[in-house]
């Protein structure tokens, strides 16, 4: 679904994607886990066509990033933070997003094959809240909007960046089941999450970057069996202190050159 070739993104001089390759299983869930400042939202963002990288090509279902952007109306993306308009109230961003989407406001679908999902604004108790402004909603409920709006559209690639943060366990239960709903449809999902306890019974694939590189990429019950672990967090934080000494080591090769 998503493929990567020698990508590169620097900021001023500064490197924040180090000729990456990496392909994205289509049909599953994959957690794209590391440290800050890994490049983890630098990639997210080039494959959404948000950044523009310095070399290199990202492919989404194969359409090459840059070229023709409508491949985008087959993703759902949700942000770590979303920046909504104070003024408006949830409903009329819905409708806003929905004639984005191509969608007529009573909900006849005019250009896509799926008519929009309302489960989701069921499934986080958000009728109740359709006629409030956005400016005057918990960070709580500003998440569960984020949600509803990126599972709103049957998309075949979810983009989930951070997902959990801010929303209580229940909440937090109910987006796990929604992302199992996704891939039981046979969705792509590519999800980035510091918790990584939720991510355990998630994902089946996962990539590990440090400093723009990726350092592992395989299935999860690969990983845990590397490490020698049962615990997905623990063999994380391995690959973590593995990467941590290995950055030392070419930082004073660097001083020593």
């Amino acid at each position: 679904m998503i493929e990567i070739e020698g990508l590169v993104k620097k900021y001023g001089r500064l490197p924040v994607l180090r000729d990456l390759d990496l392909r994205i299983p289509a049909g599953r869930v994959t957690a794209l886990v590391g440290p800050n400042a890994a490049g983890k939202t630098t990639l997210v963002k080039a494959a959404l066509g948000l950044v523009r990288p310095d070399d290199g090509r990202i492919a989404v279902d194969g359409v090459t990033v840059g070229d023709d952007p409508s491949y985008r109306e087959r993703i759902g993306y949700m942000p770590q933070h979303p920046a909504f308009p104070d003024n408006l109230r949830v409903r009329e961003l819905i409708e806003f997003i929905d004639g984005l989407r191509g969608l007529a406001p009573d909900g006849a679908d005019t250009r896509f094959a799926r008519r929009p999902d309302s489960a989701p604004l069921d499934l986080f108790g958000l009728r109740s809240s359709l006629d409030r402004p956005l400016g005057t909603l918990s960070g709580g409920t500003a998440q569960k909007v984020n949600a509803a709006l990126a599972f709103r559209y049957g998309a075949d690639l979810l983009i989930l960046d951070e997902p959990t943060a801010g929303l209580d366990p229940l909440s937090r239960t109910r987006l796990k089941d929604l992302i199992r709903r996704e891939r039981g449809r046979g969705a792509t999902v590519l999800v980035t999450s510091h918790v990584l306890s939720e991510l355990r019974d998630l994902a089946e694939h996962l990539v590990y970057m440090v400093d723009g590189r990726k350092r592992f990429d395989g299935t999860t019950a690969d990983l845990l069996h590397t490490m020698e672990t049962d615990d997905l967090e623990r063999a994380v934080a391995r690959l973590m202190e593995a990467g941590a000494a290995e950055s030392s080591r070419d930082a004073s090769t660097r001083e020593a050159s």
